[in-house]
């Protein structure tokens, strides 16, 4: 029996071994039609400081699993079953291994047969109202080999987790050495590698690692005036460097951590001197900066985009979308915006919601939700696409090995313009430049919000004027988008880290963000 102390080797271990494992089970269980299986191997390292001083560091491996075995009934009808679990060292013993593999396998097959029961008796009960438990999943056809590799200057393995300590302090330090008024701050650092393998039973073998490094600071500033709080993140799909060095990517660049932390206070300390924004009566005239934007795109066009979402899925827990009322009722093919405002996902970006494959073994690819304002698509799942007549498209993603992969976003983003953000700005006579977001507050159907911002600016003959602090955007989501008027050429991504969805929850990384939208809203404040 060999036993290996590197969870890793188990990846390589099942490379081999695990085609052969499911198509040996598929063929050996009646009404099995495809069985895949995911492995994912972690290890992650992080620390951090308050108030100048070191608080708690940590350091994890582990290794999980989820199963998928599509069935079919003896009258046609199809189901499938799920299963998952954390098995952490018993991945470095591959007897153990696979004897954890094969009781996911039984309980996985077991569900899709009683799935396909269940569909099958329904179907007979109702008839023709029971048509869409007909539809199938597209499920592959054609055996995928691939293997992308992680990328980084210092592998995160390699990493002395002092180093995390040394820098989240140092980022502590130089925010509390910026004054009085700063009441509290905290910094953190984690870096992170994530091997994952998709493996099917017609004999796909895909492997993806990925390294991920991200820096957090929250800090608290006050003055005689009111106090300010502000929350921010810097990330990327790369090693420690990332941070120690900071980033200069085309579409998310960042500093280094101590920078970051030290601007994000300063900021902080300017928040809370300024004055509270007073809401200016009606509508007025708004420009937004790619870090606000980053919020609209996430919670206006990217979740409600995300068709079982759309399909009503999520409708007791989370709400649903503006996009889709009914399958016969929807926005495919409307204006939903201006004809110059266009928005995608698309995870062959380089941002924090970068991958190949999703977790169905589906390319990831770029998905069009507007296209010169006309909705045109929805993120979907084999099985969601299937509902909706629609090819698969690569965005089935869950947040951990032994979780069931959800839709959920990749890089999804406003489609840049050829305007300069000066110019933006330099063409309205009065109105206000809203920058950074903070909290949003949503419709059930996300068809209105209000979201807040951290800086909010007058901007007055073409100039930016005063600064203020505590304000938000409110509007209606359409007519937001159709008021755009200007799009500009600064497209930026942010990286969101905390993206919740689903219950049990999950917790997703991403990237968000456009470029400067010029709009139409009302304005909330303090």
């Amino acid at each position: 029996m060999r036993t290996s102390g590197d969870l890793f080797e188990a990846i390589e271990y099942l490379k081999l071994e695990g085609p052969t494992l499911l198509s040996r089970f598929v063929k050996a269980h009646r009404d099995a039609e495809y069985a895949d299986l995911r492995l994912e191997v972690v290890m992650n390292r992080s620390a951090a400081a308050t108030n100048g001083e070191p608080r708690d560091a940590n350091e994890s491996s582990t290794a999980a699993y989820c199963i998928t075995v599509h069935a079919r009934a003896a009258s046609d009808a199809s189901g499938h079953g799920q299963t998952g679990a954390e098995v952490g060292a018993l991945a470095g013993t591959p007897s153990k291994l696979v004897a954890a593999l094969k009781h996911g396998l039984d309980e996985a097959y077991q569900r899709a047969r009683f799935s396909a029961r269940e569909k099958a008796a329904i179907m007979k009960a109702v008839g023709s109202g029971a048509e869409s438990l007909a539809l199938r999943a597209a499920l592959p056809g054609t055996p995928v080999h691939d293997e992308i590799a992680a990328e980084y200057k210092h592998d995160p393995r390699a990493l002395d987790t002092d180093e995390l300590k040394r820098l989240a302090l140092e980022g502590s330090r130089a925010v509390s050495g910026l004054g009085k008024d700063i009441a509290f701050n905290a910094a953190a650092a984690m870096t992170e590698l994530r091997h994952e393998l998709f493996v099917s039973s017609i004999g796909s073998v895909i492997s993806q690692a990925t390294a991920f490094s991200q820096g957090d600071c929250y800090v608290v500033a006050q003055s005689a005036d009111g106090h300010q709080e502000s929350y921010d993140t810097i990330g990327q799909q790369r090693g420690f460097e990332s941070l120690s060095e900071g980033w200069r990517g085309e579409l998310m660049p960042n500093a280094d951590l101590v920078t970051f932390c030290k601007e994000l206070a300063s900021e902080a300390q300017q928040l809370a001197a300024a004055p509270v924004l007073k809401p200016p009566d009606g509508e007025v005239t708004v420009v937004t900066d790619p870090h606000f934007n980053a919020l609209v795109a996430h919670e206006i066009v990217g979740h409600p985009s995300e068709a079982d979402r759309a399909l009503k899925m999520e409708a007791g827990y989370a709400g649903r979308s503006w996009f889709l009322k009914s399958l016969a009722e929807n926005q495919l093919g409307h204006r939903v915006g201006s004809e110059i405002l266009s928005a995608c996902s698309d995870p062959t970006l380089d941002g924090y919601g970068h991958y190949r494959y999703d977790h169905e073994g589906t390319p990831g690819r770029r998905v069009m939700h507007f296209d010169r304002g006309i909705f045109s698509g929805f993120l979907n799942s084999r099985d969601t696409a299937a509902a909706l007549g629609a090819e698969p498209n690569g965005h089935a993603r869950s947040s951990e090995g032994w979780h069931v992969p959800l839709i959920r976003m990749s890089n999804t983003l406003f489609l840049p313009g050829e305007t300069p953000p000066e110019k933006i700005i330099g063409e309205v006579d009065r109105g206000y430049y809203v920058c950074a977001h903070q909290i949003p507050s949503i419709a059930e159907s996300r068809e209105n919000f209000r979201i807040s911002a951290r800086r909010v600016y007058e901007i007055e003959n073409g100039r930016i004027g005063r600064l203020y602090r505590s304000g938000s955007v409110m509007a209606d989501s359409r007519s937001f988008f159709i008021n755009v008027d200007a799009v500009g050429n600064d497209l930026r991504l942010i990286a969101i880290p905390n993206c919740g969805k689903g219950q049990p929850m999950q917790v997703k990384r991403m990237s968000n963000g456009g470029p400067t939208l010029r709009s139409r809203a009302w304005l909330g404040g303090g």
